[in-house]
């Protein structure tokens, strides 16, 4: 598979246009979620902001707003909307550190190192109830339900991802369906929310849905592939933590279908955790080099792009479709 990424310019892609795009209204979802993330419970405060003034980009609620742009809506109801799929974002974070028992998020140490487990999962729970509360405030019950059906999908995704850990013979399907699930879902719900409050046709609400979809595929096809070229300075993360944790993500799955006997024994020795130190990250690193494993995880980046791209095609030419064209260019010029 292989596909190439429309280029809006010579220039290397960036959020900036986004961020630019959407910075008044990204001001009052910022008010929104510190306003709803108070608690007269101290820790409540302290611990989610840990996570959510922690230096992420908040490209979802961004999307949310910059899909507003798109259809021309300008009401407000969308800020307390973009707020929820945020604190959704967190919560879901929240957990799913506790589950891998990670202790680097951003390049902070995370929640559950500092305060716990047990806070940082009653912290997500709490952001959880926070984000029903803005879905009911924005008034659309249709709204409510796309992103009341995401949080579920997400954590069906999660359970999924728990019961293939440390299965060397995960298939890629099943693989798209997981990370469709817990990362792609909440991308396409953010989109789409913002054509439901502005009463727009379903068709603008289905293509918004399909270009959050597949801009989420390849967002995490390319975190996927990064853990096995970059760093702790560049991810945010420690490099080699989906390898130790015995996830296995696409790389993974093409480097063991195409490694000779010795190379898928060690594949399932280390997907299984008896295979974990540097060394054997090391040569895990060289196996995915060297069957292409990570260049056909990142053609397949580019190919779930371009169909984001594509499915802008029914929006007027304008700021907002730039900026949302150059958000997917961002995303997979990350691995490069």
């Amino acid at each position: 598979m292989s596909a190439s990424i429309h280029r809006l310019s010579g220039r290397t892609p960036s959020l900036d246009p986004m961020i630019d795009l959407v910075a008044a209204d990204m001001n009052a979802v910022n008010a929104v979620i510190l306003d709803h993330m108070q608690s007269q419970i101290p820790l409540i405060p302290e611990l989610a902001g840990h996570l959510i003034a922690g230096g992420g980009k908040r490209m979802r609620p961004m999307l949310t707003l910059a899909s507003a742009k798109l259809i021309g809506y300008t009401g407000s109801r969308h800020h307390r909307l973009a707020a929820a799929v945020e604190f959704i974002h967190t919560a879901t974070l929240l957990h799913d550190d506790v589950v891998d028992g990670s202790d680097l998020r951003r390049g902070k140490r995370t929640a559950n190192i500092i305060w716990g487990n047990p806070a940082s999962v009653l912290v997500g729970d709490f952001l959880f109830s926070r984000s029903f509360e803005l879905m009911v405030e924005a008034d659309s019950l249709k709204s409510l339900k796309i992103l009341s059906q995401a949080s579920a999908v997400i954590a069906e995704g999660e359970v999924n991802q728990l019961t293939a850990v440390r299965r060397v013979d995960l298939g890629e399907d099943r693989y798209l369906d997981i990370i469709g699930a817990k990362t792609a879902a909440l991308f396409a719900a953010a989109c789409r929310v913002a054509a439901v409050v502005a009463d727009r046709p379903e068709g603008e609400e289905e293509a918004l849905d399909a270009y959050g979809r597949y801009l989420g595929i390849a967002f995490q096809l390319v975190d996927d592939a990064i853990d096995y070229t970059s760093d702790a300075g560049t991810m945010g993360k420690d490099a080699g933590d989906d390898f130790r944790e015995g996830k296995v993500t696409l790389p993974v799955i093409l480097a063991y279908a195409r490694g000779s006997a010795a190379h898928r024994t060690f594949w399932k020795d280390a997907i299984e955790g008896r295979r974990s130190s540097d060394a054997d990250f090391a040569h895990a690193i060289e196996l995915v080099r060297s069957t292409r494993a990570v260049d056909d995880t990142l053609a397949r980046a580019r190919h779930y792009g371009q169909r984001a791209i594509d499915a802008l095609g029914p929006f007027a030419n304008g700021k907002a479709k730039d900026a949302m064209v150059e958000a997917v260019e961002f995303a997979v010029a990350r691995a490069y």
